[in-house]
């Protein structure tokens, strides 16, 4: 009838369209297994990278924590230490800031002067070695008193050294260190910084760069006591007290160590 349209026979699918069909499924699904497979790589990759710099920061964070003690410690303990080694510590050396030894330890910590000036030796007071025992810094100095004992078994000889374990702004270049033994005194200095093999005209120099001054004391008995007094404090008077060492600090440590049985009976 006019006006009808004729109904559209679809045409069957020859054998080359259906091959090319099934070629191109295949080929979408290898796409995708393959993109699938990426992505997992991928993931584990992204995972692996995680993990590790979770252990760096950890690691990181860790480290900071011990460096931060270890900052606080160093506040805490001060900026004069006093120590024995263990092998002295079982030889029976003991510290005290008494003369009657009422209270012993292996370890004593002299008290920080904080926001000090520079002063000269002829502005310290005379009886540092008497007046107390203990601390008794004064307004720009150190001054501290203690006291060793060979509270063991048998006669021993032991060496003490009074070193730097740190300095800023190079204040150690003009530190003056008085100490007294046994009521003896002695001042000492960096050597001139122009030349170090000289000492400055008002002090002894340092037994080295870090090392302030060495003791020994041989046949010390038990019972045997010595007395120190460590006096600490910037001399105005050296030519390297200038502006550049201003907030600068000096920290210092004595150890006592005892001599071996061989190195004590041996005779030069």
């Amino acid at each position: 009838m006019f006006g009808k349209k004729k109904p559209k026979i679809e045409q069957p699918i020859t054998p080359e369209e259906l091959s090319r069909l099934n070629d191109k499924k295949m080929a979408d699904s290898e796409i995708e297994h393959f993109h699938v497979k990426n992505d997992s790589i991928e993931i584990v990759k992204y995972k692996k990278r995680r993990r590790l710099l979770s252990i760096i920061l950890s690691v990181c964070i860790i480290i900071l924590l011990i460096l931060f003690i270890v900052s606080t410690l160093v506040t805490q303990w001060g900026d004069l230490i006093i120590s024995i080694d263990s092998p002295a510590v079982k030889k029976g050396i003991v510290l005290s800031e008494d003369a009657d030894f009422k209270t012993q330890c292996a370890s004593l910590t002299a008290k920080q002067v904080k926001d000090v000036t520079n002063i000269t030796y002829a502005w310290l007071p005379v009886d540092l070695d008497t007046s107390k025992d203990g601390a008794h810094n004064g307004k720009n100095y150190v001054a501290y008193t203690f006291y060793c004992k060979n509270n063991g078994e048998v006669e021993l000889d032991y060496d003490a050294v009074l070193e730097i374990t740190g300095a800023a702004k190079s204040a150690d270049e003009a530190t003056r260190v008085m100490i007294y033994k046994n009521g003896k005194s002695s001042i000492y200095g960096k050597g001139q910084y122009k030349d170090r093999s000289k000492a400055e005209t008002d002090c002894t120099k340092f037994v080295s760069d870090k090392e302030v001054y060495k003791t020994s004391t041989e046949k010390f008995k038990v019972g045997d006591i010595d007395k120190y007094t460590i006096v600490i404090w910037i001399e105005g008077n050296d030519p390297e007290c200038i502006d550049d060492i201003r907030n600068g600090h000096v920290r210092m440590r004595m150890l006592f160590s005892v001599r071996d049985d061989e190195e004590s009976t041996a005779k030069p």
